[in-house]
């Protein structure tokens, strides 16, 4: 007699199933899938809802700081229940990988429909291949553009390193040290756009006339030495210098207060060897101080150097890119919104994006090499 066959579902194969390896990274996925989804809709109910704007900022804060803990907290549980092997491997994109995906979606994303619309025409409707890039490279607005872009690289960067490292190492042999840095770090607290809007009164100029009286601050002082007022920021190409200290009175707060830290990690017994052994306090300073925190250095000069490439708010706020001020972030603004003609922006953009990348390569290169000799 042939034995009735079992229908009844195997809760045991069911339940290996699930304890399984694959099963287990099934769920791994597929529970902070939901818990998104959750969370994603949550956002939806709010943008919805007609409760007042203030209830619905300080949900949306709840919802969204405690919604996205929860994700990270179920997504590593789940990863912790599987194999030691899949759990190593997994566990580090649990809080690297939401991290990766919004920058690709914020960064990658718009670089790449960016390089699109740069061959392009105005509107984007058309193909034109590589005339933005040749715009770019050949119109005599985009040269003057570059040029200047280079004297804020050079000059703002050597100005803002320099003064900054001067300034952490005199400041670092003072009693006063916190009021001193204090005192220079304090530009770093005010924007861009504030710091244009100052300096815009330093250089101000009304003009020659018998009844007109400078208001200007550096217009004034040179009349009251008895010279006679400059429309500063009119004088090409000496008021790309004049907005360039603009820059460097922003930056050398940032570059004094991140070398002085450096500095005070060099050891003292090194520096003790070295005046022992004869050394002046200056060769002390180039031959082991500077060697000792070159990676500091290098990291400052990258930052700066990149917001030298990106400069774009001092330049709108005081001259709109005017009398031989544009810089290349100023153009990519003018192209877009003003002149409304996206493929050269976009074009104007990727070069911008071309410029920055090789330094970036060449810091992370220098950061690995570090951390490899550490």
């Amino acid at each position: 007699m042939v034995p009735a066959k079992n229908t009844k579902p195997n809760k045991s194969g069911i339940i290996g199933w699930f304890s399984s390896t694959i099963g287990q990274i099934l769920i791994s996925l597929f529970i902070p899938s939901i818990t998104f989804i959750v969370l994603w809709q949550g956002y939806l109910f709010l943008q919805r809802a007609k409760a007042p704007q203030i209830v619905q900022v300080v949900v949306a804060i709840i919802w969204g700081v405690g919604g996205v803990a929860l994700l990270y907290v179920v997504a590593n549980w789940l990863v912790l229940k599987l194999p030691k092997t899949w759990s190593k491997r997994l566990q580090p994109f649990v809080f690297v990988g939401p991290a990766v995906a919004i920058m690709g979606w914020f960064l990658a994303v718009p670089a790449i429909r960016s390089l699109v619309s740069s061959f392009r025409d105005r509107l984007g409707d058309g193909w034109v291949w590589f005339d933005n890039y040749i715009y770019a490279f050949t119109d005599p607005r985009m040269l003057e553009t570059f040029r200047n872009n280079l004297l804020w690289l050079v000059f703002g960067t050597s100005f803002s390193v320099g003064m900054g490292l001067l300034i952490a190492v005199l400041a670092d042999r003072s009693k006063a040290e916190v009021l001193y840095k204090s005192i220079i770090f304090t530009p770093m607290a005010i924007s861009f756009v504030g710091a244009g809007v100052i300096w815009k009164f330093i250089y101000t100029y009304k003009g020659i006339g018998a009844n007109i009286q400078e208001i200007g601050l550096l217009n004034a002082i040179v009349s009251g030495l008895g010279g006679t007022p400059q429309p500063w920021l009119s004088l090409s190409p000496w008021n790309n210098f004049f907005l360039i200290i603009i820059m460097v009175w922003l930056q050398t707060g940032y570059a004094m207060v991140i070398l002085s830290s450096a500095i005070k990690g060099v050891p003292a017994e090194l520096l003790e060897a070295a005046r022992i052994d004869g050394a002046s306090e200056a060769r002390a300073f180039f031959n082991i101080t500077i060697p000792y925190i070159k990676g500091t250095i290098i990291t400052v000069v990258t930052t700066i150097v990149i917001f030298s490439l990106k400069t774009f708010d001092i330049v709108r706020v005081m001259t709109g890119g005017n009398n031989g001020t544009n810089v290349i972030a100023n153009e990519f603004y003018l192209q877009s919104f003003t002149y409304t003609n996206k493929g050269r922006a976009s074009a104007i953009a990727i070069v911008l994006l071309l410029l920055v990348t090789p330094i970036i390569i060449n810091n992370l290169r220098q950061f690995n090499k570090d951390r490899k000799g550490f």
